[in-house]
């Protein structure tokens, strides 16, 4: 593709309207409609409103939009409008930084693609053996969904070609460029045809964005939502804490406040570890999440907290992008950020879809500096509460309210969630409210029951079959 030196003065599109347009507003073809009205997506988002047409009509784009905007639909009817079903090529190509954004992206586009005959999503990503990608590649794939690693080591091995690509999107690319996936985006871009749209999608726009656009994008329309947490509904408080006394303020918090789910997050992994094992010796559940781990591990991670079966995630910034955890009560800023559009990200994880939320940041005096920054970037000042009114309230340490059962089966034993819940339901004679989240993984699968039922549920399922099978199960 060619260069562009004029990527600044790019033009921009319109600012949305306030009342939010129908989707029967754009080109999509009747199928499409009628899937999105099944799916209840009757209205676009602002994100959607204002990329789409242009997306549609086949420009370049550079979108700013925070996670939960509704970017992926965005992104995801785009690539779906120009691709050829009967053509067994991979049309679309989709980087995302971490495999739980490729996850939810390729769930995403599978729905979205409901309207169409047989469409074949592939997931690329690390933790899997290259050996079942590489057949799922072989059999036929339209749309890859991956990281830029995983994505360069099929190129490189050439289990994958990029030939037939009408579409690539570069999917939260400012994280992906925090990671230190620059390098590995300009290769695998180099693979991709020149006449091509790319649709890259940030929530902030540091300079690589623009290095990126400038390398490999045509004219490209820049779009900006502005990241507008639901403020009336998220309560942001402050507590001034001492470096010694900040992981002691953490459980007074939980003990006051007592929250299902709580996101907490440190500037570094070292400060992870070391909170999580703080509040684990005095009786939280809580889990800690950072890069280095395992993807096994990982997923454990996600499963259980994502079902409300452990009560404190505590995380990096860079670990916890692309996680959408529905239900989050808490944020809690254990230390402040010194980027206040991350500090604005943080807590627009809580307080989402018309539920209120808790934004709770400790901040030392060394870290007043960055506090003010937040304050002018929100045109707020902070609120602040004296740690004195932080008393413990309810009985006993806090409790998450379901159990995680592990089984030892997933995709690749074709196990659906349908089974989990038949043999759980119908079978082991639980009423459906007892059983949460089932997670289905390809190697295995995460089902949350109430925690009163977790020991004889394991204990059923261990005696019994799911999918007309033996299965072993333990509690996580």
């Amino acid at each position: 593709m060619t260069t562009h030196d004029s990527v600044k003065a790019a033009p921009t599109a319109p600012a949305a309207t306030s009342a939010s347009a129908p989707f029967s507003a754009l080109t999509l073809n009747p199928a499409v409609l009628a899937n999105l009205a099944q799916l209840g997506y009757l209205s676009m988002t602002p994100i959607q409103q204002m990329s789409l047409p242009a997306a549609l009509a086949g420009k370049d784009l550079i979108a700013q939009a925070q996670t939960g905007s509704g970017k992926t639909a965005a992104f995801a009817l785009a690539l779906l409008d120009k691709l050829n079903p009967r053509r067994f090529a991979v049309q679309a190509l989709v980087l995302c930084p971490t495999r739980e954004l490729a996850d939810q992206v390729t769930i995403e586009i599978r729905r979205l693609a409901r309207s169409e005959e047989n469409i074949k999503v592939v997931t690329l990503c690390g933790g899997v053996a290259l050996r079942g990608q590489r057949a799922s590649l072989e059999h036929g794939a339209h749309i890859v969904v991956g990281t830029p690693g995983r994505v360069m080591d099929h190129l490189a091995r050439g289990y994958l070609s990029l030939e037939a690509l009408n579409t690539l999107v570069l999917d939260e690319a400012d994280r992906m460029l925090d990671m230190g996936f620059m390098e590995d985006i300009v290769t695998v871009t180099k693979q991709c045809p020149k006449e091509r749209q790319t649709l890259l999608f940030s929530a902030t726009y540091p300079e690589g964005i623009e290095k990126l656009a400038q390398q490999f994008m045509r004219d490209p329309l820049q779009i900006k939502v502005n990241a507008k947490p639901a403020e009336n509904l998220i309560e942001e408080r402050f507590y001034e804490v001492t470096r010694p006394t900040r992981f002691a303020v953490v459980a007074q918090l939980l003990n006051h406040f007592r929250p299902i789910s709580t996101l907490a997050f440190c500037n570094t992994k070292q400060q992870c570890k070391e909170l999580v094992t703080s509040l684990q010796e005095q009786g939280f559940s809580a889990l800690a999440l950072y890069g280095e781990l395992e993807q096994r591990e990982r997923d454990q991670v996600l499963a259980q907290f994502s079902n409300r079966s452990c009560s404190v995630l505590v995380a990096t910034d860079v670990a916890s992008r692309g996680l959408d955890i529905t239900q989050l009560e808490a944020v809690i800023n254990v230390d402040i950020t010194p980027d206040p559009e991350v500090h604005v990200h943080r807590i627009g994880r809580t307080g989402r879809a018309g539920e209120s939320g808790l934004a709770l940041s400790l901040a030392a005096l060394y870290e007043m500096g960055a506090v003010g920054k937040i304050e002018q970037y929100q045109h707020r000042a902070s609120v602040w509460h004296p740690l004195e009114e932080l008393t413990p309230t309810g009985h006993g340490p806090l409790q998450p309210p379901m159990v995680t059962l592990q089984i030892l089966g997933g995709r690749k034993e074709k196990i659906r969630p349908g089974d989990v819940l038949g043999a759980l339901t119908a079978d082991a004679g639980y009423a459906r409210e007892q059983i949460g989240k089932i997670n289905v993984t390809e190697f295995t699968t995460f089902v949350a029951v109430q925690r009163d039922i977790a020991q004889q549920a394991m204990q059923k399922l261990n005696a019994g079959k799911v999918k007309g099978k033996s299965v072993r199960v333990r509690i996580l």
